[in-house]
């Protein structure tokens, strides 16, 4: 590396509702000495981070547009309602979306799901953010239906959430741009696709161990490979002191019988 070259660095994006932290982790262990760096993107700008070179990859929701950009789906997430605890919904442990028909259901700008048919009645306006929509919900104008991350990330004391059944549900996945496939870039694939620090598919795995050289054949003082002695016999001398040469222990230096002469 040159002087005028900067040392190399790793820029990870980030949706809202994504928790990057256990990939990052195992980032930081694997290769300590490149940096990575999270960028918190609003969905919406997620994409366009990506094209700019403002983010080397990101965790986005689908669906991704294949033209330019790459993507590994990850995870389905759950879809819930978010209401006032004092809320009718609150009482049960899950709701259809014919069960919000009387409610007022807020659907935010920002809103990350696709909807064929908002339930219930629409709001006055729409929210510019999900955030902004939690506090609507808080002022107990309306409901919001969001992926269950996010109502993690706005939680609120006053407020609670059940699993919607026949929403649509929210997908998140690892994208980046095609032309842009770096080799940092396989290494953070690797991770996310759970390979080991010893995969073949990494770009950086562990050093092979040398293979154990064969073991040298045993050979006697004349250099000749000795063979193993048959089972039940004796390599050397016999049991009865006789040489290797001798009647039982020595037929196999001796010459071949031939087959018996029939008597006439």
């Amino acid at each position: 590396m040159t002087g005028s070259e900067a040392p190399p660095s790793f820029r990870l994006a980030y949706v809202p509702g994504v928790t990057p932290a256990k990939w990052v982790r195992t980032w930081n262990e694997r290769f300590p000495a490149i940096p990575l760096a999270l960028v918190a993107v609003p969905a919406a700008e997620a994409f366009g981070l990506l094209r700019t070179g403002g983010a080397d990859a990101g965790f986005v929701r689908l669906p991704v547009d294949r033209t330019d950009l790459s993507a590994i789906p990850l995870y389905t997430e759950t879809t819930v309602v978010v209401v006032p605890k004092d809320h009718v919904v609150a009482a049960v442990d899950e709701v259809s979306t014919e069960d919000l028909a009387d409610d007022i259901v807020l659907h935010p700008l920002d809103d990350t799901l696709a909807w064929e048919r908002l339930p219930g009645k629409p709001a006055f306006e729409r929210p510019a953010t999900t955030a902004d929509a939690i506090e609507l919900v808080a002022a107990g104008i309306g409901v919001l239906v969001v992926p269950q991350s996010l109502a993690r990330l706005h939680h609120r004391k006053d407020l609670t959430y059940r699993p919607v059944t026949d929403a649509p549900e929210s997908r998140v996945a690892l994208s980046w741009p095609q032309d842009e496939t770096t080799d940092l870039v396989e290494d953070f694939i690797g991770i996310v696709r759970g390979r080991t620090v010893n995969s073949t598919r990494g770009r950086t795995p562990a050093a092979a161990q040398p293979k154990s050289p064969p073991a040298a054949k045993r050979s006697d003082t004349g250099g000749g490979a000795r063979r193993k002695p048959a089972a039940g016999r004796s390599g050397g001398k016999s049991a009865r002191g006789g040489g290797s040469g001798s009647a039982k222990g020595g037929a196999k230096g001796g010459a071949k019988r031939g087959k018996p002469r029939r008597r006439s």
